[in-house]
């Protein structure tokens, strides 16, 4: 898991686009803390930090304390926006979590050992199918990332998410197939003769 952090935050008592111009004019961005059958919270936040932890990585499956009221409460990015022109934020949506919630999170999948695979030292290609695969997951539990292994890896093969070590707790949210993450084609050319040799031996 990403290493936890707490941002500072003010309750809004007003909402609207008026008031969201007028947040972020004063280097805030209106945010929303919905879920745990509680009713949803407005609140405001520093535009900078919050800008900073997204474009650090790991923001939307990272569980975060945000200070508000006197209260800690504990939250998951659920949903962003970004300014497509001067990227920077402009809004948030977090979800409460307690000790008990589960949830549906995006985890990016890294690929390690493409070295020993066979099929991508004679100029195989590794063809990503899924750079991220959806999970559900207690979010205390939440990992950084998937590491799929391509130790032994020849031209053709596929790697399926049962291939792949998942966390404790962790299930994968398309639960009737076993899907393709990634497979290694041949090169452009076809098969080189290095790898026909190997397929002959």
């Amino acid at each position: 898991m990403s290493q936890a952090y707490e941002l500072k935050a003010e309750l809004r008592e007003r909402v609207g686009k008026g008031s969201s111009r007028e947040l972020r004019r004063n280097g805030l961005i209106p945010a929303v803390i919905y879920g745990d059958k509680q009713e949803p919270l407005a609140i405001s936040l520093p535009v900078k930090e919050v800008t900073q932890r997204i474009h650090a990585g790991g923001f939307m499956t990272t569980v975060a304390t945000i200070a508000v009221g006197g209260k800690k409460i504990s939250v998951l990015p659920k949903d962003y926006q970004l300014d497509p022109v001067r990227d920077f934020t402009m809004h948030v949506d977090f979800l409460r979590v307690g000790a008990n919630t589960e949830v549906n999170v995006q985890v990016p999948v890294h690929f390690v050992n493409e070295t020993k695979a066979p099929g991508i030292k004679i100029g195989g290609v590794l063809n990503i199918v899924r750079h991220e695969v959806e999970l559900h997951v207690p979010a205390d539990k939440i990992p950084e990332f998937l590491t799929v292994d391509l130790t032994g890896a020849k031209i053709g093969d596929s790697i399926h998410i049962s291939h792949v070590k998942l966390p404790e707790g962790a299930r994968p949210v398309i639960g009737d197939r076993d899907f393709t993450i990634a497979t290694i084609v041949a090169p452009a050319g076809g098969t080189t003769g290095e790898e026909e040799a190997v397929s002959e031996a």
